[in-house]
């Protein structure tokens, strides 16, 4: 059985001092639209949402979204932001989907077995792309994607080419982009001390410069709310 989210349209305006207020009242505010339908501002109980952002499939995951006297309509989560200090769910966007039309999300790569290039040569396994953009069928989308790295040997690179293929998945990212490789650890640290060392005569310059530019911590995804949310609604026509 899916998931089964209830959503309650809000209503009055729709701004700050709004979603303060849903927020309050224990609910996260949010925004639900897709083709053929004009985006609903909703409010959605944030337990819902906690626990299939926490699933195996995570913001991947397809579930019911039920909307009083509408039906029951399939859906993703497609952007969150949570407030930082406390790490609640302060804004949650989801998105209409249709189950017989390709997607394009992004998928976990898994790296399964320990190189061949650690156990006996001495290297690390670095690994640059932990996620990989896919197109397929909603039904198609995999909670991750394994890939056996234990024959990788030092300095050999897995690339988007070696992954795991499958005619239902269309990896997006060019085939010859890298994974992960095996280098060696001279390699990891020298390129780290060398940085430090020049940088070392402008310590205090930097420090200054630091303390004065910092900022907080930018919510998960990097919209900022209702202002940007309203973006994707379609212009009235004229």
């Amino acid at each position: 059985m899916p998931e089964v989210v209830t959503a309650k349209p809000r209503e009055g305006k729709f701004n700050k001092n709004a979603a303060r207020r849903v927020r309050a009242a224990g609910r996260i505010p949010g925004v639900f639209y897709g083709p053929g339908h004009q985006p609903v501002a909703v409010e959605l109980d944030p337990k819902q949402i906690s626990r299939i952002l926490y699933s195996e499939m995570g913001h991947n995951t397809i579930f019911d979204v039920v909307i009083e006297g509408e039906p029951a309509s399939k859906a993703m989560i497609v952007d969150w932001q949570r407030e930082p200090l406390k790490d609640s769910l302060i804004h949650i966007d989801l998105k209409r989907i249709a189950l017989d039309k390709p997607l394009r999300v992004k998928v976990r790569v898994k790296l399964v077995g320990i190189p061949v290039g650690v156990r006996t040569e001495g290297g690390i396994l670095d690994q640059v792309m932990r996620e990989v953009e896919i197109e397929c069928l909603p039904a198609d989308i995999p909670s991750h994607i394994d890939v056996d790295v234990s024959e990788l040997a030092m300095h050999q690179v897995l690339r988007v080419s070696d992954l795991p293929q499958s005619e239902k998945i269309k990896y997006l990212k060019a085939a010859d982009a890298t994974v992960a490789h095996v280098v060696s650890i001279r390699e990891e640290v020298a390129p780290v001390a060398a940085e430090g060392a020049a940088a070392a005569p402008e310590a205090g310059a930097v420090a200054g410069a630091a303390a004065t530019t910092a900022e907080p911590e930018v919510a998960k995804k990097g919209k900022t709310g209702e202002a940007e949310t309203a973006a994707k609604k379609p212009e009235a026509k004229k």
